[in-house]
């Protein structure tokens, strides 16, 4: 059997849907920048680039800013001068370093985060306290973007998370992954040569240099895990503590101990 998405993916989500475009699973991150930036509206003008927000900020679907200090926050979620607004909470500290930045509702932003664009955070998407997002990254809904975890050039499905002190690097992250705390998905080998992946006596190349994992809807791997460049893991698999897993190919329901 060659390798197909689904191996991986139940469905792949409709908004990012447009660069799966062949069976292979690395693929859309070859598009993910051009794309992102396609999709993405600019920031509005009151938000700094470059230096950090100074306060609190309520930033709106419909792209106005409002100071979170003139909003009343209840259970149903948050009223301005008596009407209920949608958008993202963007906490004083964080730095934006591009204009190309999309925060849907319910987003939040917590202090000190470091964004660069491309980015687009689905609706109820974390980026929390002093995460560094370094590019072309795409969140679905929900997602989580941990404390000082490092994002570049991924996906991550809805519900996946890499919650804590994270490298995700040229990867994509399945529905519901959870990335055990201090997990790596290196992207780059000692030898810095293209990346190729042997699978049931085929070989693919990949035309990546920078390539880190596949994490398949469900999968979930220990803390302080390693996944060494080209790692596929199938879905609803585990990687247990302190392993390192791959390269290579590793069917769904796999267990690495």
């Amino acid at each position: 059997m060659s390798l197909n998405l689904k191996m991986f993916f139940e469905k792949i989500e409709e908004k990012i849907a447009p660069i799966f475009k062949t069976e292979l699973p690395w693929e859309p991150l070859k598009f993910l920048k051009e794309f992102l930036n396609d999709i993405i509206p600019e920031l509005p003008s009151s938000i700094p680039l470059k230096t950090p927000v100074s306060e609190p900020i309520f930033l709106t679907t419909t792209n106005d800013v409002i100071p979170l200090r003139e909003l009343e926050e209840t259970e149903e979620g948050f009223f301005f001068k008596g009407e209920l607004v949608k958008g993202a909470v963007i906490n004083a500290g964080t730095v934006f370093l591009s204009k190309k930045v999309y925060l849907g509702d319910g987003v939040i932003v917590e202090p000190f985060a470091y964004i660069n664009g491309p980015a687009y955070f689905s609706e109820k998407t974390q980026v929390r306290h002093s995460a560094y997002v370094r590019g072309s990254v795409y969140t679905g809904k929900g997602a989580v973007i941990g404390h000082t975890t490092e994002v570049k050039n991924s996906i991550f499905f809805s519900e996946a998370k890499a919650a804590h002190f994270a490298y995700v690097g040229d990867s994509i992250l399945g529905k519901n992954v959870n990335l055990g705390a201090g997990t790596k998905l290196a992207n780059l080998k000692f030898t810095k040569k293209e990346i190729v992946i042997e699978y049931e006596g085929e070989k693919y190349k990949t035309g990546l240099k920078k390539f880190g994992a596949i994490i398949g809807d469900g999968a979930q791997t220990g803390c302080n895990s390693v996944l060494q460049p080209g790692t596929l893991l199938g879905k609803r698999s585990f990687v247990f503590p302190a392993k390192v897993a791959g390269p290579g190919v590793f069917p769904p329901e796999s267990k690495i101990k």
